[in-house]
Parts: structure tokens; C-alpha cells; sequence
């Protein structure tokens, strides 16, 4: 009796032992600093926990400073990147081990050092540009990043392949459906879309490009399935043009089309907007509503349920007198990059009946949400994963997530 107890004992240790492996392998992903009591250590949160910091010195240098980011992931392996310009450059990290994200390599700019730097995917490739001189548009095979080391220090990559079709750019836009990118703000067509074929990312060639609505800040691109069935199909580009909201058929790349334009009180920037996931509606951001004429943080939301005749819905103001940049939508989420303000999350559930709520923030400029040219440029939030990378012009990477 005595040595079927002691055998029992045995297994229940062994099962407990598994056991505890077991739960250690499903607890929440790694949290450098959870939100607790409205701080993630130094900075200001609500409902967003810190998983990771990277400086820009890290990332590009003496002397960098920080602009956009994307999200990239490897299919063959589901390990997820950032992306991450600064001045200097692009840097790659690996973000698959919340505890250690790695920087794999980094791509210097084509031409000279610039503020601005804006990085878009397509496939396993990525596409850069900048506002730097002469520096075109930078290929790079992100395959490489998987079969890089992590072992080894960062290395310095070079560009796969090269576009010279324009100078200088703005932003790019890709529409990953059709294969074409637009690089808006060139010294091309008046600043408007340029037109690129990127179906072989190796081989880049012009298609042609837009400027009637003259000189265009930053765009969004999709294949149309919403409820303006007119557009069924057809590829349309809504550009956020200084002064004005443009709506543009862009399928034929030879005979762009002006479907509509659209203006609204207090213009100050019309500097970047998103369609809503249905298509119903379009949130814009304004970036110099909040300087100009006071109040805070606005997004414009228009209606775009007919394309031909769009309308202004509704105008949402946050808790701060930050400027907004750039915002995106993910299911019932809008995810705004605010400057000052750090990234702020807003529930758009209810937008149909004029209402947006904030949910969540997460505050990486922790000195103060005035309107100035501080603090957070970019959110990426489309990773499977749930976790966020931000970038900040000011103190580099972070990587955020909903708290537990």
C-alpha cells in the first residue's frame, strides 16, 4: 500500500511539474511595464501595457531622429518586423521574442540624411521614400531578414533594386491587391500621385501619375468593394491634398478620373485619412487645425457611402490640444498617431450615430500634449498578434499592447 502511495506521489509531482510547464507556455505575452494606475513606468496609459524600447540612437545613429513605421510578416515563418525609419535610414527589427526584439540590419538612405522617410510593403518586399534630394524610391528584399543571424550585430544592408522616376517624395501608398504604389509629394505631376508597377518589385516602372488636384500629402488606395456600387471593383485613390479631400478613379493609369472633392470648416492641413473597414465612412486627420485656430485634437469624418457625393458626417475631438498625424482603422478601432499625445485608441462602433469614444492611450512624449511636432509620427496595428509598434520622432521604438 505504502508503495502504491509513494508511485502516486511520484506521478503527481511529474503531472504537477508538466502542468506548471504547461501554463507557463500559455501565460500573456512578455510586459516590460504594465499599465498600472494610469503609468507604464514613466509614461502615461490607459489600458496599454509597454512591452519594449528601442532609442534612436540604436536605431539610426547619433543624431537621428525618428518618422515613420510599418509592420511586416514572414509567412514561411509567422515571425513578425518592424520597419522603422529615421533620418539616417531604415532599420529592421525582429520582434518575435517580446523580450529581446532584435535589430537585424539597417538600410542607409539613398542620398542624404532627411526628417521625413515613409515605408510601405508589397509581398515580401518593402518600398522607401523620402523627402531627402535625388533619392527616389529604395526596393529591399525582406526575406533577408530571416536568413540573417540574429546572433550577429546589426548589419548594414544594401537596396535590391532602385526607382528613379522622381527625386524626393512625400509618402508612398501601395494597393497590394492590383501591385501599384503611389508616391505622392514628388517632384512630379505637381506633387500629385506618380504612378509606379511594382507586380516584379525588382523591376519598378512608371505608369503614368495624377496632378490635376495638384500637390498631394498622403493618399489611400484600394481595389473598391463598399456600398457605391458605381465603383464596384475599380481602384480608387482618395488623396489628402493640403486644402482639400480628393476622390479619384485610378484604375486606367493612362485616364486617372476625378470622381469628387471635398472641403469642411477650419481647414488648417487636410494632411491623412482612412475608410472605415465597411467603406461607409472616411476619418481624416487635420494637422494644423489644432495650432491655427485652438481646441482640441479633431478628426473630420465624412460619408463616403455615395463616392460621387460625399458628406460631412461628423467632427470628433479627443481629451488633448495635441495634433493629430496619422490614423488607422482595424475592425472596430481607430488607432491615431497624436503627436504630444502619444497613440490613442477610439472605439468607432457607434460612428453611424455621430459617436467616438476613446478606449485607450499610450503616452511615449510624457513631458506634456501640447500642439507641437512631438512625439509619436506612426502606429502600426495590423499585426496578428496584437502588438502595436509605434514610432516616435523623439525617443525611437516602442512596442505596446492591450493590457491583459
Amino acid at each position: 500500500m505504502k508503495k502504491n502511495i509513494l508511485v502516486v506521489s511520484i506521478l503527481f509531482l511529474i503531472f504537477s511539474c508538466n502542468k506548471s510547464e504547461i501554463y507557463q507556455n500559455i501565460t500573456p505575452p512578455f510586459v516590460l511595464e504594465p499599465c498600472k494606475n494610469g503609468f507604464a513606468g514613466e509614461y502615461p496609459c490607459n489600458n496599454y501595457d509597454l512591452v519594449a524600447h528601442i532609442d534612436l540612437e540604436t536605431l539610426g545613429g547619433t543624431g537621428a531622429s525618428g518618422n515613420d513605421c510599418w509592420g511586416w510578416t514572414d509567412q514561411s515563418t509567422g515571425k513578425e518586423y518592424a520597419l522603422v525609419g529615421v533620418s539616417t535610414g531604415t532599420s529592421f527589427i525582429d520582434i518575435s521574442n517580446l523580450e529581446t526584439p532584435k535589430i537585424i540590419g539597417f538600410l542607409p538612405t539613398h542620398t542624404f540624411s532627411s526628417s521625413w522617410r515613409d515605408i510601405k510593403t508589397y509581398g515580401n518586399y518593402a518600398f522607401i521614400v523620402s523627402e531627402a534630394s535625388g533619392h527616389g524610391m529604395q526596393v529591399f528584399d525582406l526575406m533577408k531578414l530571416g536568413s540573417t543571424s540574429s546572433d550577429l550585430s546589426p548589419i548594414t544592408f544594401t537596396e535590391d533594386a532602385h526607382y528613379d522616376g522622381f527625386g524626393k517624395a512625400h509618402n508612398i501608398i501601395i494597393n497590394e491587391s492590383k501591385g501599384y504604389a503611389y508616391a505622392v509629394g514628388t517632384n512630379t505631376f505637381s506633387g500629385g500621385p506618380h504612378f509606379v508597377d511594382i507586380s516584379n518589385p525588382l523591376n519598378p516602372t512608371a505608369a503614368g501619375g495624377y496632378g490635376n488636384d495638384a500637390y498631394s500629402h498622403d493618399a489611400q488606395v484600394i481595389t473598391y468593394n463598399g456600398p457605391d456600387s458605381d465603383y464596384t471593383g475599380k481602384e480608387i485613390l482618395i488623396g489628402s491634398n493640403q486644402n482639400v479631400v480628393v476622390i479619384v478613379d485610378v484604375t486606367d493609369k493612362t485616364n486617372p478620373t476625378q470622381i469628387a472633392t471635398i472641403n469642411y470648416p477650419n481647414i488648417g492641413y487636410t494632411h491623412q485619412g482612412w475608410f472605415t473597414e465597411d467603406l461607409n465612412y472616411f476619418i481624416l486627420g487635420d494637422e494644423l487645425d489644432e495650432r491655427n485656430f485652438g481646441g482640441n485634437t479633431r478628426n473630420i469624418v465624412f460619408n463616403f457611402t455615395d463616392l460621387d457625393n460625399p458628406s460631412l458626417h461628423m467632427d470628433y475631438y479627443g481629451p488633448t490640444t495635441a495634433i493629430d498625424h496619422n490614423g488607422y482603422t482595424k475592425g472596430n478601432d481607430y488607432y491615431l498617431a497624436n503627436y504630444s499625445a502619444g497613440i490613442r485608441i477610439i472605439d468607432i462602433t457607434n460612428i453611424s450615430n455621430e459617436t467616438m469614444t476613446e478606449i485607450g492611450y499610450f503616452d511615449t512624449y510624457p513631458s506634456n500634449d501640447n500642439a507641437s511636432f512631438n512625439g509619436v509620427w506612426n502606429v502600426y496595428p495590423y499585426f496578428s498578434s496584437g502588438n502595436i509598434i509605434i514610432s516616435d520622432i523623439n525617443s525611437g521604438f516602442y512596442i505596446v499592447r492591450k493590457s491583459e
